[in-house]
C-alpha cells in the first residue's frame, strides 16, 4: 500500500511539473480600426481565470503594433489589451497539455469617447517608426510640422542629412531615389532640394526612408529611397465611413510667402483626394565671392551679388474604387513646376602670372531654369484568398518632364588694350524625359511565416535635349550651330525579381535577387557625337536578416547592391559656355556606377525611450564623379566614371520622452571616407560629423514650444570639401475652436548670425576657393484652418510601382540661396 501511495505521488508530481512547464506563445497585432494604423506601446495583460488582481503576465506591443508573449501553464486565460484614450480590448483563450502558438490575428482599437471626455491627453505618439531596413518619420506628430517645410524636418529624420546649402544625402549618399506616395517622380528625384524647401511639411503625413530596398525596389539609387507620404487617403484601406476633411494653409515670412489646400473624403466605396500648394521666394542679398589660382601664379576673382526668385506650385488628384470585396482600383494625376530665376552683375578680376599687372570686367547675367512635370499612374488589386494574404497587382505609370534653361550674358567693354575673346551670347536649352511604366507583381505565403514576392516590369523612356547657342552681334541673336547640340536617348528596360521572406519565432529573414536588361539607343541629331547602341544586364542581390533579442529590442544585418545609370545631364555632350572662364559639359562615354551597402541595425524602444543604431559600409570602384582641369587658362568641368569610394559610417537616433509634456530628440552621426582616382592621380580623406538636438514642450493653455539647433562638419569630395554649417530654430503653436484652428510661429537663424559658406577645390594645375554669405535668419506666420465632417485620416491611393529607375542625377544639387526653412 504505501508503494502503491508513492508511486500515486510521484504520478501527480510529474503532472504537475509538466503542467506548470507547459508554455504557449500568444502572438498578434492592434491596428485603428478607421486608419488601420499600427498602435505601438499599448499595455497587455494577462491574467488568469478568477484571478484579475495580478497578472501572469504584463508587456506592451512594439513600434508596429505586434506583440509575442509566452505564458506559462494550463487552463483558462483571458488578455486586455489598453490605451490612453482607447476602448479595452479583451479577449479569452485556453491552455492545454500541448505546447502551442495562439495567433489572435488583427485586433481593432477604437476611441473610447468617455474616457477622452473631460480629460487632457497629452501622451506622445512616437515620432519614428524603426525597422531594421527602414525608418518612418511621424512629421503630422511634430508641431514644428505646422510652420516648417519639408526641408526643414528632414534634418530630424534619421539617415537623412541637410547640409548648407540645401544638398540632401541618404544613407551618407548623394544618389538616392524619390517617391511621392509609393511611386517614383522623376522631377523631385532631380531636384529635391528646391521641391522641399518650397513645400509645406504641414501637407505631409511621413517621411519614410528606405536604406535597404529589397529585390522588390528597382536597383537605382545608391543611397536608397526617400519616400514623401502625402496626407491623403488610400482606397484599399476604405472603412464603411462616408464623410471628408481637409484644410488650408497660409504662410508668411519675411522671404515669402507660401500656400496650401487639400481635401480627401469617402462616398460608399469610392475614395478621394485633392492637394495643391504655392510658394514664391525671393532674395536680393547673396554674396558670392571666388578665387582661383592656377599653376603659373595667374588669379582669377569673381564678386556677384544677385536677385534670384523661386516661384513653385504643385498639386494632385487621386481617386480609388472598391469594385468587390476582393480587388480595388485606383487613379492618380499629378503637376509639379517650379522656376528659378536668378540676375546679376558680376565682375571678373585677373592679375599676376599671365596676366601682368591685371585688368577687370563685368557683365549683365540672367539665367533663368523652368522645370515641369506631369504624372499619372492606374493601378488594379486583385485579392487570392479570403485572408487577404495572397495577390495579384496590374499598375501602370506615365510621367513626362519638359524643361527649359535660359543664359543671357551682355560683357561690359574690355578696358583698353586687352583682347580677351568675349561674346555677348544667348543659349536656351530645351530637355523632356518621358516614360511609360508596365508592371505586375505577385505575392503569395507559401506556408506560415514564408512568404514569396515575384514580378516583372518594363520602360519605355525617351529622353532629348536640344540646345541652342546663340551670338550676339549688334543686338541681334545670330544661331550659332557649331556650339549648338540636338541630342536623344532612349532606353528600354526590362527588369524581374524573385523574393523570399521568411519569420522563425524571434529570426525573421528576407533575400532576393533582380536581373535588369538594358537596350540603349543614343542618336546626335546636332553637334559632335558619334551615333551608338548598347545593351547591358545586371544582377541585384539584396538580403536583410533580423533577430528580436526582446520584445523592444531587435538588431539586423543589411546587404544590398544598388546601381546609378547616367542621366542625361551627366551624358550630354553640349558645352556650356555661359561662364567665359568655365566650360561644362556631359560625358556620353559613362559607364553604369555600382555600388554595395553593409549595415549593422539595432533598435530598442520602450513607451518612454528609443534609440536607432546604425553602422554601415559603402564601397564602389567605379562611382561617376564630377571633376575639372585647367586647360588654355579655362577651368573645364565634365563627369567620369573615376572615383574609387570607401565610406564607414555611423549614425543614431534617439527620442526621450522625459515627461508626458516633454520630449527630447537627438539625430547625428559620423562618418569616415576615403576617395580616390588614379586617373587623376587625386584622393582625398577624413572625418565628417553631424548632431542635431531637438526638445518639444507642451506649455501651459496647450501651447506647444520646440526648440532645434544643431551643425555639421565640412563634407569631402574627390577634389576638396564644402564647409560646415550651424543653425537654430523654435517654434510656438497653438490651436483653437476645438483644433479648427491652428497658428503658428517660428524663428530660424544661423548660430552664426549669417551663413557663411566655404568650399575649396584642387586639382593637379589649380585651387580654386569660394565664399558665399547668405542672409536667412527668418520669422515666419502660419494659419491653418482644418474643416470636415469627420476626424477619420484618411490616406492617399498610392501606386502599386516602386519604380526607381530615374537615372542617375546630378549630385550637387540646385540649391540656390542655400538653407530653404520657412518657405
Amino acid at each position: 500500500m504505501n508503494k502503491m501511495k508513492a508511486f500515486l505521488l510521484a504520478c501527480f508530481a510529474v503532472a504537475a511539473t509538466g503542467a506548470s512547464a507547459q508554455t504557449t506563445t500568444i502572438t498578434g497585432e492592434l491596428v485603428d480600426s478607421l486608419t488601420r494604423e499600427t498602435e505601438p506601446f499599448a499595455t497587455v495583460r494577462v491574467y488568469k481565470n478568477g484571478k484579475s488582481d495580478k497578472p501572469v503576465a504584463m508587456f506592451v506591443t512594439d513600434e508596429n503594433g505586434k506583440f509575442s508573449q509566452t505564458v506559462s501553464g494550463q487552463g483558462k486565460y483571458y488578455v486586455s489589451f489598453t490605451s490612453l484614450g482607447r476602448k479595452e480590448i479583451v479577449r479569452r483563450f485556453e491552455v492545454g497539455s500541448a505546447s502551442s502558438t495562439l495567433n489572435m490575428g488583427t485586433l481593432l482599437v477604437q476611441d473610447d469617447p468617455k474616457q477622452l471626455e473631460g480629460v487632457e491627453v497629452v501622451a506622445q505618439k512616437p515620432l519614428v517608426k524603426m525597422e531594421t531596413d527602414k525608418m518612418t518619420y511621424d512629421v503630422l506628430s511634430d508641431v514644428d510640422s505646422k510652420s516648417n517645410t519639408v526641408l526643414d524636418m528632414l534634418r530630424k529624420v534619421p539617415m537623412v542629412t541637410v547640409d548648407g546649402q540645401d544638398n540632401i544625402t541618404v544613407n551618407g549618399q548623394g544618389s538616392f531615389k524619390v517617391y511621392v506616395d509609393g511611386k517614383p517622380n522623376v522631377m523631385f528625384s532631380a531636384n529635391p532640394s528646391q521641391i522641399f524647401k518650397a513645400m509645406p511639411a504641414s501637407a505631409v503625413k511621413s517621411i519614410e526612408v528606405v536604406t535597404n530596398p529589397g529585390a522588390k525596389y528597382d536597383a537605382e539609387g545608391v543611397g536608397g529611397v526617400l519616400n514623401i507620404v502625402m496626407n491623403k487617403m488610400n482606397s484599399a484601406q476604405a472603412q464603411n465611413m462616408n464623410g471628408y476633411n481637409g484644410n488650408v494653409s497660409a504662410t508668411m515670412v519675411n522671404y515669402g510667402i507660401r500656400s496650401s489646400a487639400f481635401l480627401s473624403g469617402q462616398q460608399g466605396k469610392l475614395t478621394y483626394s485633392a492637394n495643391g500648394m504655392y510658394s514664391y521666394m525671393e532674395s536680393d542679398k547673396v554674396e558670392m565671392m571666388m578665387d582661383r589660382i592656377a599653376s603659373d601664379g595667374s588669379t582669377m576673382s569673381t564678386y556677384q551679388k544677385g536677385k534670384t526668385t523661386i516661384p513653385f506650385t504643385m498639386g494632385n488628384v487621386s481617386l480609388g474604387y472598391e469594385l468587390d470585396s476582393m480587388s480595388n482600383i485606383g487613379a492618380s494625376l499629378g503637376f509639379t513646376s517650379f522656376t528659378m530665376k536668378s540676375t546679376g552683375h558680376p565682375t571678373n578680376s585677373f592679375f599676376g602670372g599671365i596676366y601682368g599687372s591685371g585688368f577687370s570686367y563685368g557683365n549683365e547675367m540672367m539665367m533663368k531654369n523652368l522645370n515641369t512635370s506631369f504624372n499619372g499612374s492606374v493601378d488594379y488589386q486583385r485579392f487570392l484568398n479570403k485572408a487577404r494574404t495572397s495577390n495579384i497587382t496590374l499598375s501602370y505609370l506615365f510621367t513626362t518632364t519638359p524643361g527649359t534653361t535660359e543664359n543671357n550674358r551682355i560683357y561690359d567693354p574690355l578696358p583698353p588694350g586687352i583682347t580677351l575673346p568675349l561674346h555677348d551670347l544667348y543659349s536656351e536649352a530645351d530637355t523632356r524625359g518621358t516614360e511609360h511604366t508596365f508592371q505586375a507583381d505577385y505575392t503569395t505565403p507559401l506556408a506560415k511565416n514564408h512568404t514569396l514576392n515575384a514580378g516583372v516590369k518594363f520602360i519605355g523612356r525617351r529622353n532629348s535635349s536640344d540646345s541652342r547657342y546663340y551670338d550676339i552681334i549688334n543686338g541681334l541673336q545670330m544661331y550659332n550651330a557649331a556650339n549648338s547640340v540636338d541630342y536623344k536617348n532612349k532606353q528600354s528596360i526590362l527588369a524581374s525579381y524573385i523574393e523570399y521572406a521568411l519569420t522563425a519565432g524571434k529570426f525573421g529573414a528576407k533575400f532576393g535577387t533582380r536581373y535588369e536588361h538594358t537596350w540603349e539607343n543614343v542618336e546626335f541629331i546636332l553637334g559632335p557625337g558619334s551615333n551608338f547602341k548598347k545593351n547591358y544586364g545586371n544582377v541585384v542581390p539584396s538580403a536583410s536578416f533580423t533577430y528580436n533579442i526582446a520584445q523592444s529590442a531587435n538588431i539586423g544585418i543589411n546587404y544590398g547592391m544598388r546601381i546609378s545609370r547616367p542621366g542625361i545631364t551627366y551624358l550630354n555632350p553640349y558645352v556650356d559656355r555661359s561662364n567665359a572662364t568655365i566650360l561644362s559639359y556631359g560625358n556620353p562615354d559613362l559607364a553604369v556606377e555600382k555600388s554595395h551597402n553593409v549595415s549593422l541595425v539595432f533598435n530598442y524602444f520602450t513607451p518612454k525611450f528609443m534609440i536607432n543604431m546604425t553602422l554601415g559600409e559603402n564601397f564602389a570602384n567605379n562611382q561617376i564623379e564630377q571633376y575639372s582641369f585647367m586647360d588654355n587658362g579655362i577651368l573645364n568641368t565634365t563627369y567620369g566614371n573615376i572615383v574609387r569610394s570607401r565610406w564607414t559610417n555611423f549614425s543614431t537616433f534617439m527620442n526621450y520622452a522625459i515627461t508626458p509634456k516633454t520630449r527630447l530628440m537627438f539625430n547625428g552621426g559620423f562618418d569616415y571616407g576615403d576617395i580616390r582616382s588614379n586617373q587623376l592621380g587625386a584622393r582625398n580623406y577624413g572625418w565628417q560629423f553631424e548632431g542635431f538636438i531637438g526638445l518639444q514642450q507642451t506649455l501651459p493653455w496647450d501651447i506647444k514650444w520646440s526648440i532645434f539647433t544643431g551643425g555639421s562638419t565640412k563634407k569631402y569630395n574627390l577634389q576638396g570639401y564644402g564647409d560646415s554649417f550651424n543653425m537654430f530654430t523654435t517654434t510656438f503653436a497653438k490651436s483653437f475652436f476645438k483644433e479648427r484652428l491652428d497658428v503658428s510661429v517660428m524663428y530660424f537663424t544661423p548660430l552664426t548670425g549669417k551663413m557663411k559658406l566655404n568650399q575649396v577645390s584642387e586639382g593637379a594645375d589649380f585651387t580654386q576657393r569660394t565664399r558665399t554669405i547668405i542672409p536667412v535668419q527668418q520669422i515666419g506666420l502660419t494659419v491653418t484652418w482644418n474643416f470636415g465632417n469627420t476626424k477619420k485620416q484618411f490616406q492617399k491611393h498610392e501606386s502599386k510601382i516602386s519604380n526607381d529607375f530615374q537615372e542617375k542625377k546630378n549630385d550637387n544639387q540646385i540649391g540656390g540661396m542655400g538653407v530653404g526653412v520657412g518657405m
